[in-house]
């Protein structure tokens, strides 16, 4: 992480929860917590938002001047041509979009995106100038250390195909704590992140990438990481304007005082 840049990224995705209309008044009501919150106004967090596709234009109107960036829930492996039904990189970054969630647990799920097609998603959207949000979490509780292999092993896959360097931010989400009631526990998280920290900073052409987790996020959380982990992807409990409120709050303080350093929780993996 550079000088100039956030010291903590916090993402919210809306899935298909909200009506597009519904959708427009959230963003409505982010927007105006965007335009006075010092954690964005000062650059503090990094804020992004990820509506469904046709909400993208009408969002992207109503944050405009607020420093929130706007992000698509997928992306398609292809440029345009014969590809009914996808979204192309390049059409996302024409109409305001800066990031392109690949890789969710969902996506492998219902749609059996493998590997492979995450690979080609992840270059599509570097290809494009868009930050590519790698998700990647273990389908099983696990030890930390053995979580830690499979999500670095994840997103090995997933910059397989990468010829352009970029910056990339990978959303560690154990699948198993995904729309659970808790998150994973603190350690666990702090462990699983700090080596995924360490791996990202290994690969080279990707300075200034980052890891935030989700899976069950919400107010609360950062503060009890107490700095070890810099972001947060949060899902249904940022519904609720005033809980990204919350957050944004938390990130604040904690950049107010110095941050446990992330590598500071390799030791558990390492147990």
């Amino acid at each position: 992480m550079t000088a100039a840049s956030p010291a903590f990224t916090i993402g919210v995705s809306l899935k298909t929860y909200l009506s597009h209309a519904r959708t427009v008044a959230w963003a409505t009501e982010l927007a105006e917590v965007a335009r006075r919150h010092p954690a964005v106004r000062d650059g503090v967090v990094e804020l992004f938002v990820a509506p469904t596709f046709p909400s993208l234009v009408p969002v992207r109107d109503v944050l405009a001047g607020t420093g929130v960036r706007l992000a698509a829930q997928d992306v398609s492996a292809t440029g345009p041509g014969a590809s009914t039904g996808e979204v192309s990189a390049d059409e996302l970054a024409e109409i305001g979009c800066s990031i392109a969630e690949v890789g969710h647990a969902e996506r492998r799920a219902l749609f059996h995106e493998d590997d492979a097609v995450v690979a080609a998603k992840t270059a599509a959207a570097l290809r494009n100038g868009l930050t590519p949000l790698i998700c990647v979490g273990e389908d099983d509780r696990a030890p930390a250390a053995v979580a830690a292999r499979e999500v670095q092993r994840q997103v090995d896959a997933a910059l397989a195909a990468v010829e352009d360097s970029g910056r990339v931010v990978v959303a560690y989400e154990p699948v198993w704590a995904i729309g659970a009631e808790s998150p994973a526990s603190s350690t666990h998280i702090a462990a699983v992140v700090a080596a995924l920290e360490g791996h990202l900073a290994a690969l080279p052409g990707h300075a200034d990438s980052r890891v935030i987790y989700g899976g069950s996020a919400g107010p609360g959380l950062l503060t009890e990481l107490g700095g070890q982990v810099r972001g947060l992807f949060l899902g249904r409990r940022a519904h609720d304007v005033s809980a990204v409120e919350g957050v944004l709050d938390e990130a604040l303080a904690l950049a107010a005082v110095a941050p446990v350093a992330p590598a500071a929780a390799v030791a558990e993996v390492a147990s």
